[in-house]
């Protein structure tokens, strides 16, 4: 399926980003133009306190965008109500879950309350969707555990369980491999990259892996002090975007190897 054929699921126009208050408005990021598309995975980077977690907030409606517009399925944000939301677009925090007195299967079937009656109770077809997930991730093994006995690699599978659970047009994760070490980081985001692929979901995630991220993503917001920036990863490199992510005093750009490395 090329571009043309694939769904339009998020779209920003002239979107500015910040806080607000009683003296006034704080910008963190602005002219911000994003389009992204189903069964895409896409990386959102940049150093720390640029605004990556702003930007998520934002997009998700936790937090009011202060210019500009966003638009999910070609509906604009502010036009959905928190349940009509919550079944376009599931969240992954990196707060501990509220309870792991759960077993595995109880946490994933917590996707489906968008979906249940008043009382909670799920359907046969909620079922079937839960154990779906579960064989998706491929945490089977895990199903009757309780949460609290999980690694935190169990538990993030776990949470992304859950999300697929929700069953969602788009997923969003904030920093997914936060405390993960460098082998279940990497498993972490070739799952997210297999999924996008299998269930043709637009997943979105905020990364400190920069390295990984420029491997695997189909596309990457690329946060810097003075620009938001949105391209494949070998358009952004042909740019010279990444020479401009860190100060240039430590830290460089190799664009032969598509990695960053230490200056001597």
């Amino acid at each position: 399926m090329n571009k043309a054929e694939k769904q339009h699921i998020v779209k920003t126009e002239g979107l500015s980003i910040g806080y607000r208050s009683k003296k006034g408005s704080t910008v963190i990021a602005e002219h911000i133009n994003i389009s992204l598309f189903s069964g895409e995975l896409v990386g959102l980077i940049g150093a720390n306190g640029i605004g990556k977690s702003t930007l998520l907030r934002t997009l998700t409606k936790v937090q009011p965008k202060l210019k500009g517009s966003i638009q999910i399925n070609e509906k604009s944000l502010k036009q959905y109500t928190n349940l009509e939301l919550a079944k376009v677009l599931s969240l992954v925090l990196t707060e501990p879950v509220v309870s792991k007195n759960l077993t595995v299967f109880e946490l994933v079937a917590l996707g489906r309350q968008p979906y249940t009656n008043w009382i909670g109770n799920l359907s046969s077809k909620d079922l079937q969707i839960v154990e779906q997930a579960i064989v998706q991730i491929n945490i089977q093994d895990l199903k009757d555990k309780m949460c609290y006995e999980l690694s935190d690699g169990q538990l993030q599978k776990v949470m992304i369980a859950r999300a697929l659970a929700q069953d969602t047009d788009l997923i969003i994760l904030d920093e997914p491999t936060t405390h993960l070490d460098m082998y279940h980081k990497a498993y972490i985001l070739k799952l997210l990259q297999q999924l996008a692929r299998d269930t043709n979901k637009t997943i979105l995630f905020s990364s400190h892996e920069i390295d990984l991220a420029i491997q695997l993503c189909d596309k990457l917001i690329v946060m810097t002090p003075n620009e938001v920036v949105s391209d494949t990863p070998c358009n952004l490199i042909s740019s010279g975007t990444f020479e401009n992510l860190f100060p240039k005093d430590l830290i460089a750009f190799d664009e032969e190897t598509g990695s960053f490395r230490v200056k001597k």
